[in-house]
């Protein structure tokens, strides 16, 4: 039988309920603290206090367990390295948070020998929440006892794809920033939703493919279970499954290979082709011609039918 993470599901949210207690407190405060981290990214006095709560809480109610955390970096359990880690990003969208746009969240996963398998995403701004633990399904809701179950959407064609992403800048920085720009245009619709959002959007079905050039393992590991658990795919842009690179690629599954075809980075394959077109390398397939009318299907995957 599988192995059930009901205890520790519940315990994120009693963790994520804190959070946001601690977060909501001092957004829009006029005498926020902001600082800046050597990588020049704000932090603010709310990440730390969101942190040392979420860790203090693990040291009594887990105390093997590893925890690994944006601001304070990672703290053995009692067991050492290895197991059982709980990955913390206290406010993802900091710079939202500075700003007073509602879009930032608290992330909390749970990793068990190098598999993600519990993740809870509060976005208290915005007054919405989303887990997913292994072999569950994806939910979002108030509670536990209070959610819906969420499942990615079918589209299965470009021209008919909603994407989202946080910015254009990086694109460049690793080499495909045209290809980048190639694939927002053979998009139906493109949205910088970005951060944590474009991801649990992806997840209930509302947007269809979501990417970002540079993240760390924080930014992705409670996204990545929620998106497959939803029925989605979650990958590096080199296609490596997981949080585990240093980029990301999330989709409703039936678009994951078609974007690859863009955006896919394998850095070490040589020189960078830079003469690139609206589409992907020629594999003598002709594109569809775009319709003045097009028929789009929208729907999600009912949820009965996650396996």
């Amino acid at each position: 039988m599988a192995h059930s993470y009901g205890d520790d599901l519940r315990l994120a949210h009693v963790l994520a309920d804190n959070a946001d207690s601690l977060s909501m407190e001092r957004f829009l405060a006029i005498d926020l603290q902001v600082d800046t981290k050597p990588d020049m990214t704000y932090v603010t006095e709310s990440d730390q206090a969101v942190e040392t709560a979420i860790r203090r809480t693990l040291k009594s109610a887990r105390t093997r367990d590893v925890v690994l955390g944006e601001e304070q970096g990672e703290q053995e359990g009692t067991n050492g390295p290895g197991g059982r880690r709980w990955i913390v990003d206290p406010i993802d969208g900091t710079s939202n948070f500075v700003r007073g746009v509602p879009v930032w969240a608290t992330l909390i996963a749970l990793e068990e020998d190098g598999e993600i398998v519990a993740g809870c995403v509060s976005a208290p701004a915005l007054g919405r929440r989303w887990w997913a633990s292994k072999g569950t399904g994806a939910h979002t809701g108030k509670s536990l006892l209070s959610s819906r179950q969420i499942r990615v959407s079918q589209v299965s064609d470009l021209e008919a794809a909603s994407l989202s992403y946080a910015s254009l800048g990086g694109w460049d920085a690793i080499g495909r920033g045209q290809a980048f720009a190639a694939l927002m245009r053979r998009c139906w619709r493109t949205r910088a939703y970005g951060d944590f959002w474009s991801y649990m959007l992806l997840a209930e079905g509302a947007v269809d493919i979501a990417t970002e050039p540079e993240l760390n393992l924080w930014d992705m590991a409670a996204l990545d279970v929620i998106v497959r658990e939803a029925g989605g795919t979650f990958t590096s842009l080199a296609g490596a499954p997981g949080p585990w690179g240093d980029n990301a690629l999330a989709t409703n599954t039936r678009l994951h290979d078609a974007v690859m075809a863009y955006v896919g980075h394998f850095p070490d394959d040589g020189p960078l082709d830079l003469s690139w077109t609206d589409e992907p390398e020629d594999d003598g397939a002709t594109a569809p011609e775009r319709d003045n009318v097009r028929a789009f299907d929208f729907t999600r995957e009912p949820a009965d039918e996650a396996p």
